[in-house]
């Protein structure tokens, strides 16, 4: 099953990203949890979260070479928001 890319991310407070898809859903993604991780422990560091980007073809978003989050891990720990507070 194809899942929905990546067309946008905010960062916001208490390591939240806020997702648009390309199937115009919004969802909240806590990256907390992976902040005990050594892969993204770097992220705790505010400056660099908040450089969060789209991965060229919507595969994930990233942070550098080594730190990126999947689409389908976005889609499916993604909670899903029926009203996003801020337009991307």
């Amino acid at each position: 099953m194809n899942h929905p890319k990546v067309t946008s991310v905010e960062t916001m407070d208490q390591y939240l990203l806020l997702v648009e898809f390309d199937n115009s859903t919004f969802k909240h993604f806590d990256v907390k949890p992976l902040l005990n991780k050594p892969a993204f422990a770097a992220l705790c560091n505010p400056a660099l979260f908040r450089l969060a980007a789209v991965e060229k073809g919507g595969y994930a978003v990233v942070w550098n070479s080594d730190i990126d989050i999947s689409e389908y891990e976005l889609w499916q720990g993604g909670i899903l928001l029926e009203q996003p507070e801020n337009a991307l």
